[in-house]
């Protein structure tokens, strides 16, 4: 039968542009409904109308043309299998170990914990921050610590931010840092962090050298390695009390698995305790996501950096969990603020929480106790074979889980560990490392022996062994004396049914976006999509240490290339780096980049920052880290920066100008029309352009950063280029340059030698920061090609301006162009309502009895409501929002009529629990019905009850308590 001519072609039918209607959720007949209630023809009118012409691209991305779905996974399983997955007894900080499959199913891979937002909403977050408050417990319970924070980036950067934190709280005025034991991408990474403010890094190089310094007294604080990088252990109580008479601070970098074993930090007197919690459950993944942790003595909470999690009681007298002092520090504060982190690791700190739950402190000390006996049987083992020494030495050191042995020929025995199968390191050139770890096994120390036996040799009998080998190497090594772990939670759900029933219960008292849209401004929570979240826990992704040899991760390296490729293109930049694993790391990589060029061309001087008044919070402390002067920038009437004034400060500080910090589109939610002139403005006097990428959903494919006249600007992939929130981490925030600063990228840690004089350091422990998520944003690219890419950002911005159109009547939005347009996000002006005693805030609270999270509050302006929906959500959901937003105002409208008492009303009572609905006495003056929010509820929904009323945050922060809540308190 012959073909009609409107069969479609057999392109057509293999649909490679599958993902793009998958990705934005507007079909073609909702955008039309949009633009006419905008006022717009087209999508491409609304653009031209929006972006500044002289900024607008001209011609398309240069990427590879969009695939679908199944052949991106196939393309980017041949990349994987580039890698090589051997048995790592590298350690240096990063082991195997077993994620439960309970965990690995119900949290790692389940959207209702990795969609999720930063819990600044706390009344709709009380699962998640159930899960850190645990994972804070574990912290303190295994340090011995008084407090804990709620994770950070990765060992190193804690240690770093330690010795920041040390350095505000130690009475000792000496600028010198002593570093004893660290792993190597520690102390670089310290030293990164310490040049620009002067600190000095010191590291002895003898036992004598090491007693000598401290004898001195001439340092702020001391930091050693817990047990240190080549596995001894050290009894450092009488050093820490040596430390103490110089009025300095002692840190401790501990491992938490040997910590259930050892005598925690907090039983010697350590101030600050540091470390990594990838051990517990989370795999290698060539560096990252990891949880680091913090904890210190109750007399420095207030200067922990990060996010904290405590209790608190709600409007009932119930106990409720909130972000305790240190939220949104970094807009209060801004250079002051303690550290720049305005999020951390929370996907995998519930990771390792969870892991602990399960486990138990009995199961814990089970998997420790197993690693130190095979490593005390693989000691026996080599010792009858006569092959090594330890650390120089016949006798051993007392152990945990690493031997450091010097073999007759390092290099020729690694190379033979590797055509068998294993990695071990190779440590000062004399030295190999054998670290075991939880996936340690009985062959494994066997094929160990067999490396290093003698041709001919016969091979120990490992039972034998076991049975002459001590249960543990840890010697005369200060042991665990005190119990960890004794709340219920840890001793409760051990089961698989019961812990699957626990996870499933945390997460339904959280709003993610597997229910709903959480249209956070300047937050860009758009969908994270299976396809591109399911390459992350591939073997030969998730199981590479990221310190194997280059070979190994050949697979990484081509994924890096690809994605740079495609993120210089998207940006217009020379070159970038995909080490930093944060927006904040990224911003901070890219001041140092600044800040080195212009040293290096003899004008060190240049240390002044303009910075406008809108900016994000973590640009002033960003600069304030990197040793730059903040000066601030007023903003125009508009809420553009004022060029005016610009020109001014230029003027002023012209020779000490270093930069200028913008976002763009403004932090205001504008395309700003002097973008341009105001480049040109800072450059006339020699600064570079920072432009922030937190907007970049607003630019991709329509304008480029580096093409109108940035010189760096970092990104965040866990907002523009789809890596989910995780509830606040993991992120990576690259940084981009162009080519004349290329030379001053990060430099990669653990290459073992000194940073050269005028490079930037690392500023992450692995070489590729967060490695294990970049799948996700490659399988973006690559799915949705360089038409799908304009399109969702043109969908975003429409879906932004249809919001601010439909709400305008109700809630004027803010700030917009002199057409009255947005970018990709609105501010909504709730300051009027003053007058009835409504706040911005109870308007955020009710949302939740609609089933909504609410927009980011109070920022930038003070009572305002920043909403951005992004390309993701469908017509329905937006008109959803729109509706809620309408009949919260209708309710606002029934207290100015005097219907509802100011003081007793939907709002002010906001959120309603179930609970709430359900007693005797209903004594407000407005229906269960109404509380509930049932009457514009959309017909077959199903109704999200908010666990808690609102939270007291005062009583939260007057009655600090950070650990798991005892449980005659929480009944």
């Amino acid at each position: 039968m012959p073909s009609s001519t409107l069969e479609p072609t057999l392109e057509a039918l293999e649909h490679a542009h599958e993902f793009r209607a998958r990705h934005i959720g507007l079909a073609p007949a909702d955008e039309q409904h949009m633009l006419a209630a905008i006022g717009q023809p087209s999508r491409q009118a609304l653009m031209e109308a929006i972006v500044p012409r002289d900024i607008a691209l001209d011609q398309p991305l240069d990427l590879p043309p969009a695939i679908g779905e199944a052949a991106a996974l196939t393309e980017l399983k041949a990349i994987a299998g580039q890698n090589r997955v051997l048995k790592s007894f590298i350690g240096q900080g990063y082991y195997g170990c077993h994620t439960p499959g309970v965990i690995l199913r119900n949290v790692l891979e389940n959207p209702a914990w990795y969609t999720a937002y930063t819990p600044y909403q706390a009344e709709i977050s009380q699962g998640r921050m159930e899960a850190l408050l645990n994972f804070q417990t574990l912290v303190c319970e295994l340090t011995g610590m008084d407090i804990a924070n709620a994770s950070m980036l990765d060992e190193a950067t804690a240690a770093a931010e330690a010795v920041m934190m040390a350095r505000r709280c130690a009475k000792n005025p000496s600028h010198r840092l002593l570093v004893r034991g660290t792993h190597g991408q520690i102390e670089e990474v310290i030293r990164t962090r310490a040049a620009p403010l002067g600190i000095e890094v010191v590291t002895p190089g003898s036992t004598a050298a090491w007693r000598e310094e401290l004898a001195s007294g001439d340092y702020f604080a001391v930091l050693a390695q817990y047990p240190d990088t080549c596995g001894s252990i050290f009894d450092q109580r009488a050093e820490a009390q040596q430390v103490h008479a110089k009025q300095a601070l002692f840190i401790v970098a501990a491992d938490p698995l040997a910590l259930t074993l050892l005598e925690p930090p907090g039983a010697w007197d350590a101030d600050i305790a540091v470390g990594s919690m990838q051990r517990f459950g989370m795999p290698m993944g060539n560096g990252g996501p990891h949880a680091a942790y913090m904890a210190c003595r109750d007399a420095f909470k207030r200067n922990l950096p990060g996010r904290l999690v405590g209790v608190s009681v709600d409007t009932h007298g119930q106990s409720a969990l909130r972000l305790a002092l240190q939220t949104r520090e970094q807009h209060i504060r801004r250079e002051k603020a303690t550290s720049n982190i305005c999020t951390a690791q929370v996907l995998p700190a519930v990771v390792a929480s969870m892991y602990a739950v399960y486990h138990g402190p009995e199961g814990l000390t089970r998997i420790a106790r197993r690693v130190a006996r095979l490593t005390a049987v693989l000691a026996e083992g080599l010792k009858t074979l006569k092959a090594v020494q330890y650390n120089g030495n016949a006798e051993l050191q007392p152990k945990f889980d690493t031997l450091t042995v010097q073999a007759r020929d390092p290099a020729a025995t690694a190379a033979r560990a590797v055509s068998m199968g294993v990695n071990l390191r190779i440590h000062g050139g004399s030295f190999l490392g054998i670290s075991l770890d939880e996936t340690t096994t009985r062959a494994d120390v066997e094929l160990l022996w067999r490396l290093f036996a003698e041709a001919g040799q016969a091979l120990p009998d490992f039972d034998a062994m076991a049975a002459a080998s001590p249960p543990d190497l840890i010697g005369s090594a200060p042991r665990r004396a005190t119990p960890f772990l004794t709340h219920p939670v840890f001793n409760t759900h051990h089961s698989e049914t019961a812990m699957l029933r626990y996870i499933r219960r945390l997460s339904d008292q959280d709003l993610a976006l597997d229910r709903t849209m959480i249209p956070l401004g300047s937050c860009t929570m758009k969908l994270n999509a299976t396809s591109e979240m399911i390459p992350i826990t591939w073997p030969e992704f998730a199981h590479i240490h990221p310190y194997a040899p280059a070979d190994q991760r050949a697979g990484y390296a081509e994924l890096e290339r690809q994605l740079r490729h495609g993120l210089c293109r998207i940006t217009g930049y020379a070159a970038l780096s995909l080490q930093p694993n944060a927006g904040s790391q990224g911003e901070y990589a890219g001041l140092l980049a600044i800040r080195a060029f212009h040293a290096a061309r003899g004008q060190a001087q240049r240390d002044v920052c303009l910075i406008p008044s809108s900016a994000h919070g973590t640009n002033p402390a960003s600069a304030q880290m990197a040793g730059l002067k903040v000066v601030v920038v007023r903003c125009d009437e508009r809420g553009n920066v004022d060029l005016q004034d610009l020109r001014a400060q230029c003027e002023k500080h012209s020779p000490r100008l270093a930069c200028v910090m913008i976002t763009y589109p403004s932090t205001h939610g504008v395309f700003e029309p002097g973008v341009k002139a105001l480049c040109e403005i800072v450059r006339a006097h020699g600064g570079k352009v920072y432009v922030d990428g937190a907007n970049m959903n607003a630019l991709v494919g329509l304008a480029a950063p580096g093409a109108f006249g940035g010189d760096v600007s970092h990104l965040n992939l866990h907002k523009t280029f789809c890596i989910p929130h995780g509830g606040g981490g993991p992120g990576v925030g690259p940084v981009c340059v162009g080519a004349d600063l290329a030379p001053w990228l990060p430099a990669l840690p653990g290459q073992g030698g000194a940073v050269p004089a005028g490079a930037v350091g690392p500023v992450s422990a692995a070489p590729l920061g967060n490695a294990s998520v970049l799948p996700i944003s490659w399988m973006y690219i690559r799915m949705i090609g360089a038409q799908g890419l304009r399109h969702a950002t043109e969908a975003a911005i429409l879906s932004a301006n249809y919001i601010s159109k439909r709400l305008a009547a109700h809630y004027p939005t803010l700030y917009a162009s002199a057409n009255g347009l947005v970018a990709h996000e609105c501010i909504l002006d709730l300051r009027g309502l003053k007058e009835t005693g409504v706040q911005a805030e109870d308007v955020a609270k009710r949302l939740a009895d609609y089933g909504f999270h609410a927009p980011t509050l109070s920022f930038p302006v003070a009572g305002t409501l920043m909403v951005e929906p992004t390309e993701s959500e469908p017509l329905a959901e937006l008109d959803r929002f729109i509706d809620a937003m309408i009949a919260i105002r209708e309710e606002i409208r029934r207290i100015e009529r005097g219907d509802w008492p100011r003081e007793d009303n939907p709002l002010k009572n906001a959120p309603h629990t179930a609970a709430s609905l359900l007693t005797a006495d209903w004594l407000h003056p407005y229906s269960r019905e109404v509380a509930a929010a049932l009457v514009h509820r959309p017909s077959g929904s199903v109704k999200y009850w908010p666990p808690v009323g609102r939270i007291d945050n005062v009583y939260g922060d007057r009655n600090l308590f950070c650990s798991c809540v005892p449980v005659e308190q929480g009944e």
